[in-house]
């Protein structure tokens, strides 16, 4: 995107994007950069550590 009106133009009609949705493109890109086998092992990695974070929330607060 090197097109500076295009740019002016999609940031007059959207704004200026968040920080969080800034950094969310930039790890879906070096996602993407991942190859197949990788991209399995980040899921299931995450899945997991979702799972253990839900799990300890779970828990009486006694």
């Amino acid at each position: 995107m090197k097109n500076s009106t295009f740019i002016a133009e999609l940031h007059t009609k959207l704004g200026a994007p968040s920080s969080e949705a800034v950094e969310s493109l930039r790890l879906l890109k070096a996602f993407l950069k991942l190859a197949p086998g990788q991209r399995i092992e980040v899921i299931e990695m995450v899945e997991r550590l979702n799972a253990e974070s839900r799990s300890e929330t779970d828990l009486p607060l006694s």
